[in-house]
């Protein structure tokens, strides 16, 4: 039975392994059940899944996760943490453990090994500052994927799921919608977590695509344009996409395509949805080619 997430269940493990927060791994324990359940039933955690959480920590949500789902791997890179899992995993047969860096990890091997190449689920309570770093390489790994429910910084689910014209929209929010379909779950206040983080967090769900929802003629172009476009904010978009050495797009070349779209000159990258970006950066690979 899960037992963790009961506050003086974990206060009781902490002491007894002397374990020192380490900061450089961004180290928060849930300690609510509630969003402990919540996360579980937003993942949507059935006994036909292989779940693969990124830093088990002491094991709290890992419990929850190897009650509702077929196995569990967990990949901690803290070592001094493997001896708890060891002990607050032990009632649990459905579980595995590996020492490493999830950055270093072959997921895509494991997903072979372990499920048969099918899609996994991804649960984690997230480091805050290398959340972006992780999210990415699992879509850019082109990992089999059915979906990522993770608790993040709020500021950070917020960009995720922002709006073409809203403050939070940017490049983020562009390669999360490209990946997903993305929802805020639950907002989680700090008084859930030892130690308390010093920002709000949030639980955003990630619905892998099947398919690309949009289709550029050349993805790398797309991206180069996206990062362009939003490198210098209060600048238009001709300008972005002119200033990027990279790109090797001059500002006629810009003009044209905008006026090819039917956008004025003077549109910033920021109020542009991801079709439209599909459809500039088709454009501007046509015209480069002229």
């Amino acid at each position: 039975m899960a037992t963790l997430g009961v506050p003086q269940n974990t206060i009781e493990i902490l002491k007894k392994h002397n374990i020192k927060f380490q900061k450089k791994f961004g180290q928060n324990f849930l300690i609510d059940t509630h969003v402990l359940e919540k996360i579980v039933s937003a993942a949507g955690i059935t006994e036909d899944d292989f779940v693969l959480e990124i830093g088990p920590g002491i094991g709290t949500m890992t419990q929850y996760l190897c009650e509702n789902a077929r196995e569990v791997m967990a990949v901690e890179i803290d070592k001094s943490l493997i001896p708890v899992l060891s002990e607050t995993l032990s009632s649990y047969n459905n579980v595995t453990v590996i020492n490493k860096d999830i950055l270093k990890t072959d997921i895509n091997k494991i997903a072979q090994d372990y499920n048969d190449g099918k899609p996994l689920k991804v649960v984690a309570n997230l480091p805050y500052y290398i959340t972006t770093p992780i999210i990415m390489g699992l879509f850019e790994g082109h990992v089999p994927l059915g979906s990522i429910t993770v608790m993040v910084q709020k500021e950070v689910a917020q960009r995720m799921q922002a709006v073409p014209g809203t403050k939070d929209y940017g490049a983020l929010s562009l390669a999360v919608q490209y990946y997903s379909d993305a929802v805020i779950v639950a907002n989680v206040p700090a008084n859930c977590f030892i130690p308390r983080p010093n920002v709000g967090s949030a639980v955003i769900h990630l619905e892998c695509h099947k398919e690309p929802p949009v289709v550029a003629d050349n993805e790398k172009l797309m991206w180069r344009v996206i990062h362009a476009s939003f490198n210098q904010r209060r600048k238009t978009l001709q300008n972005g996409l002119a200033n990027d050495s990279g790109l090797g797009i001059s500002k006629d070349m810009a003009a044209e395509a905008l006026k090819q779209m039917g956008l004025a000159e003077t549109v910033r990258g920021e109020t542009l949805g991801l079709g439209q970006f599909a459809e500039l950066s088709n454009i501007l690979g046509r015209i480069k080619l002229q």
